[in-house]
């Protein structure tokens, strides 16, 4: 495990830091930090603004919150990790336009756009993926690592953010999506721990009931097909219809619309899959994993929407938290059974 460092506001290492437990949770949503000190020589030495970091990786970020315990005798550092940092840049579109639009080489645009946001901080990479889009529209005032990371998943890549201790610098690239899926079977045999949920008796059919009164009341329809996408059309009938009605009173027939598919999103199946994988397993966010319990006869693959790195007595554990854009098989647990046999006595004949 590779030790953390404290660098001042330009970069310059002043030392490793000791610290209580980390924690840097870097994804989708929330991208931010918690560094626990012992009150003392430790922290009155570090400056505000402080680059804290773990070299060759995108668990670090500056400091600036801070929160002292004197009945624990302790101090918490704190602040927005590098991709935090970058939810908190915004792609507005130039002067006369209605979108924001790049075209060219992928990493290309990555320089581009992080260099001009993090001027000395941040640097793009140099090297070409050979992949190249066009005329690629943003989503209005979405944010630097949200327009990235769209454009990137819409052709098979992802952001990858590393703090390199030689540029004194957080270099983002892009790089291709892998799904380990197909690659690595994670499952309760190795060193990983994983919950799943499958929740099969949502709501498939939302009747929408907007402005107006009895007969003139606007009604919409929403319903939910076997893959899971709301469209205007009945997938299911009879004993697997599902249905309830959302009463917008008084909304329009485009909020109506808008607040229902909303709605529905909320109410349909739900599949969900947590996992914790040992720290010597890294994956970044946007791979996909998968993961099998031959109990239930249950297979889930989703994309890594997020990780939560800690260390605590020393001991480094990396939490994965993933996408809601979850796939789920369960096949007869008989036939994980006699899967998970063949593979025992495949490995006592080795």
């Amino acid at each position: 495990m590779k030790r953390l460092i404290l660098a001042d506001s330009a970069g310059t290492e002043l030392r490793f830091l000791m610290y209580r437990t980390y924690d840097f949770e870097v994804g989708r949503s929330d991208n931010s930090f918690e560094i626990v000190l012992s009150r003392g020589w430790d922290y009155e030495h570090i400056p505000q603004g402080a680059r804290l970091y773990i070299p060759d990786t995108e668990y670090g970020g500056i400091y600036r919150r801070l929160e002292t315990n004197t009945a624990q005798d302790s101090i918490c550092l704190g602040g927005y990790t590098w991709r935090g940092m970058m939810q908190k840049k915004i792609i507005s579109p130039p002067s006369g336009q209605d979108y924001a639009t790049d075209s060219g080489e992928l990493n290309a645009i990555v320089k581009a756009r992080v260099e001009a946001a993090f001027p000395g901080l941040f640097v793009g990479s140099s090297e070409s993926t050979g992949v190249t889009v066009s005329g690629y529209q943003y989503d209005r005032y979405c944010n630097l690592e949200e327009g990235l990371t769209k454009l990137l998943k819409s052709i098979g890549y992802r952001l990858e953010l590393s703090y390199s201790q030689t540029l004194k610098s957080v270099v983002v690239s892009a790089v291709p999506i892998v799904d380990y899926s197909q690659q690595v079977e994670l499952s309760s045999d190795m060193r990983t721990d994983y919950t799943m949920k499958s929740q099969q008796d949502g709501v498939n059919h939302l009747i929408c009931l907007g402005k107006g009164e009895l007969k003139d009341r606007t009604v919409y329809h929403w319903y939910v097909d076997e893959n899971g996408n709301i469209d205007t059309v009945q997938h299911f009938f009879g004993a697997d219809e599902i249905a309830e009605v959302f009463d917008y009173s008084g909304g329009e027939l485009p909020d109506l619309i808008k607040s229902g598919r909303d709605k529905l999103e909320s109410l349909m199946n739900e599949n969900s899959f947590g996992m914790t994988i040992d720290a010597e397993r890294d994956i970044g966010i946007g791979d996909i994993v998968g993961g099998r319990d031959y109990l239930s006869g249950m297979t889930m693959t989703s994309p890594i929407a997020g990780k939560i790195v800690t260390s605590k007595n020393g001991s480094q554990s990396i939490e994965y938290k993933l996408e809601d854009d979850v796939s789920v098989t369960v096949e007869p647990a008989q036939a994980f059974a006699a899967l998970r046999a063949t593979k025992k006595e495949a490995e006592e004949w080795k």
